[in-house]
């Protein structure tokens, strides 16, 4: 009897700590389902337009294109008012995106040429926090060594439209294969010219601004921006079918950024048309859908906050700052100021003419460093190299040394309030800080007069300046006259 007692009583303990044990299980299974913690990292897609003003679609207030796509996209997720790159130009704009470092200090400054040969890029950042990262599309910068993608596909051939598309056929094996949390940058090649050519265009089809409502009137302008409309309406094929594919293949845990990597109407200036850029984030599950933030955002800090939401922290070498804490709903401050360049030489216009700009929410300060006004004071005694100086002075004689926008009031900067004593302190400390910025930039310029350097590749490769261009000639009597010293050379272009 002792023994059969001994036996249940063991069994019993046995049956009871079993039990026990599943109840705390169970307890601890409830537990997780009221606190879900997601620790895969979410897939990362960043998809580029090529030359598109922010004004020129429907959810920035454009209702004569068809940019349905990025409609979509802004009312599923957070659309950004004051989005902007540093440059309005391909390459060194695309370079911010990869590097989260202004073009003076990646060293992409001027169009076609190379980062610096030491920077960690998007690859190398990305690749160290478990992600493959991708470039499906146009590449346009340089070199290799900096840019290493795990993948990278060519844009493809298509009939009957004016530039090639996006490798969608690569992007859909791809999600459908993938397996490892990816950081995928899709850049098409729309809407930069060539444009469709539109037969018989109509003025009333096209949004004017007070920065070309002089041009309705001209017949040439009118065809050439029904087609720009046409190619818009071209991308965003292209982008509905990709957001088809993320929704078939990905999981909501995927991040979708859409952007353009300058305005058109503002090409190469510090102009707002051409710095402030689209900017759309669609992320489900954290992002409220339909909602829009005014806060200072920049190219820089796409790379920043792609290291933050992989679990990782951005450099100080980096300047750009994370914007994560806005797409989770929090609205706080992440750049007191974005900054702008402007750097003439190595495109086909090639003059000598270099701009700085500085901007916070409302005020904007540009310096215009070889303006008619003060080029006297940049000659340097040497002829051939005074004339270049005078005729970069001369091509841009309506644009003053010195510029001041209330963007508040006069978003579109039609009305320069650089002379007035009322805005003297804020102009003053926006000068100041502007230098600053630009003395931890390595930038070639500063405040002395008289300091106004040409600048060419290494080798001589780009565009010479006393060499013609398909869009402008040199007297012959000046051309092939500067030599290597009258340049400062840039030896990782």
């Amino acid at each position: 009897m002792k023994s059969m007692f001994k036996t249940k009583l063991l069994l019993g303990l046995f049956l009871l700590g079993f039990l026990g044990c599943s109840q705390k299980k169970e307890n601890h299974k409830d537990t997780a389902k009221q606190h879900p913690v997601n620790n895969a990292k979410p897939n990362l897609i960043f998809y580029l337009s090529d030359d598109q003003d922010v004004y020129d679609y429907g959810c920035y207030g454009n209702e004569k294109v068809n940019t349905a796509a990025v409609d979509r996209l802004a009312k599923e997720g957070m659309l950004f008012n004051n989005a902007f790159t540093a440059q309005a130009i391909c390459a060194p704009s695309r370079s911010q995106l990869f590097t989260g470092k202004y073009p003076l200090k990646n060293g992409c400054f001027a169009n076609h040429t190379a980062t610096k040969p030491n920077i960690k890029s998007v690859t190398t950042q990305m690749k160290n926090l478990g992600y493959e990262v991708v470039l499906a599309g146009k590449s346009h910068v340089k070199p290799a060594s900096v840019y290493q993608w795990d993948r990278e596909w060519e844009p493809v051939p298509k009939k009957d439209v004016p530039r090639e598309y996006i490798p969608l056929d690569s992007i859909e094996g791809y999600f459908k294969a993938t397996k490892k949390p990816f950081c995928m940058f899709i850049t098409s090649k729309y809407p930069h010219g060539k444009y469709f050519d539109v037969q018989n265009p109509n003025t009333d089809d096209i949004k004017f601004y007070p920065f070309n409502e002089d041009k309705k009137n001209n017949e040439a302008y009118v065809k050439s921006k029904a087609g720009y409309y046409r190619s818009i309406e071209e991308d965003n094929t292209q982008i509905d079918k990709v957001l088809e594919l993320v929704d078939t293949y990905l999981d909501e845990n995927t991040l979708f950024i859409y952007s353009a990597d300058h305005g058109v109407s503002g090409k190469f200036t510090v102009k707002d048309i051409g710095l402030k850029v689209p900017f759309v984030v669609r992320w489900p599950k954290v992002i409220k859908p339909g909602t829009t933030s005014n806060q200072l955002i920049h190219y820089t800090d796409v790379l920043p906050t792609f290291m933050n939401i992989a679990g990782g922290k951005a450099t100080e070498d980096i300047d750009g700052n994370s914007f994560l804490p806005l797409l989770q709903g929090e609205d706080v401050e992440i750049n007191k100021y974005v900054y702008g360049v402007r750097t003439n030489q190595n495109i086909l216009n090639s003059e000598v003419f270099p701009s700085r700009m500085i901007r916070d929410k409302r005020y904007k300060y540009i310096r215009n460093f070889n303006a008619l006004e003060v080029v006297e004071q940049n000659l340097t005694g040497k002829p051939n190299v005074d004339y270049f100086i005078k005729r970069g002075a001369n091509a841009h004689k309506n644009e003053p040394f010195e510029e001041l926008y209330d963007l508040q009031n006069d978003p579109f900067e039609q009305n320069n309030l650089a002379n007035n004593p009322e805005l003297l302190p804020i102009k003053q400390k926006l000068i100041k800080d502007m230098f600053s910025w630009m003395k931890s930039q390595g930038d070639i310029l500063d405040e002395a007069t008289g300091n106004m350097p040409i600048i060419t590749p290494k080798g001589n490769k780009g565009f010479k300046l006393d060499q013609d261009t398909p869009r402008r000639k040199i007297p012959d009597s000046i051309k092939n006259t500067l030599k290597k010293d009258d340049y400062i050379v840039i030896e990782h272009w």
